[in-house]
């Protein structure tokens, strides 16, 4: 039996259970850990034969220490830090400190280079949607579609000293961004993100509509910007004449103009 540190006791005694431990008690349940680890094993040890050196940190806990830091945003010092400041986050990491010290920033850093080297984050994000499908839930009778801008310095350089060509400017309501786009497609009754696509930030959210559906849709949803979504050509050849249930929200423009309209009804 493993021995608890007094830490680790102090932890599994206390009598309320904050939120993030919900979280990573559901996500402990919901990832597919083995699968993905047997997924990207050809790829983090690559001399199954033991040729190498020491062996790698395991490859399950670093795939938890880059997911613990894609769902609360942190750069790789900062992940470093809250590991050390969190025990529910040691926890599900599988970290004890009294033996072990938290893989430290450059680490992660160069596990990350690899994910980015191997494409390897398609290969997470299509196990785990296959996954969900599998236990029933994504059920893909319906979309939701949307669009987000990923804020970046105007001033960021690749390292050509040069802008990076993939990101550009756009302009929303008054205020100007520079960066990218991530264009969503969300299953309707779950709220799961099944589909991500990465543009330049100046692209329209409708061109990409074709892109973030995956055909089987009885019912799409989305804002103005995807006005005209089921006229495109892509659009039709990707449902092949299926009869979907557009809902599109009608541009403000419009709205303004109804004598009966939202807008108007909402100051009465």
């Amino acid at each position: 039996m493993k021995q608890f540190s007094f830490a680790q006791s102090e932890f599994l005694a206390k009598k309320k259970t904050t939120r993030r431990e919900r979280f990573l008690n559901d996500m402990e349940k919901i990832v597919p850990w083995s699968t993905l680890v047997k997924a990207l094993t050809p790829y983090y040890y690559p001399d199954s034969q033991g040729k190498r050196g020491r062996p790698p940190i395991g490859l399950e806990r670093m795939l938890r220490m880059y997911f613990v830091q894609q769902w609360y945003h942190l750069a790789d010092e900062a992940l470093e830090d809250a590991i050390y400041d969190s025990q529910s986050l040691l926890q599900f990491i599988g970290i004890d400190l009294s033996v072990e010290a938290v893989p430290d920033a450059t680490t992660l850093l160069k596990f990350r280079h690899l994910l980015e080297r191997h494409a390897l984050t398609t290969v997470i994000f299509s196990t785990i949607n296959a996954h969900l499908r599998e236990k029933g839930l994504l059920l893909n009778q319906g979309t939701i579609v949307d669009a987000t801008i990923i804020n970046a310095p105007s001033s960021t350089k690749n390292e050509a000293k040069e802008r990076d060509p993939e990101m550009h400017s756009t302009r929303k309501g008054n205020q100007w961004y520079f960066g990218m786009k991530a264009h969503i497609g969300v299953d309707v009754n779950s709220g799961l993100v099944h589909t991500v696509v990465g543009t330049a930030a100046n692209e329209h959210d409708v061109t990409q509509v074709e892109n973030i559906l995956h055909g089987q849709e009885q019912k799409v949803f989305g804002d103005a910007g995807y006005t005209g979504a089921d006229k495109r050509e892509k659009v039709k050849n990707k449902f092949n004449e299926k009869v979907v249930s557009w809902n599109i929200a009608e541009k403000r423009s419009k709205v303004e103009k109804m004598d009966d309209g939202l807008l108007k009804k909402s100051h009465a």
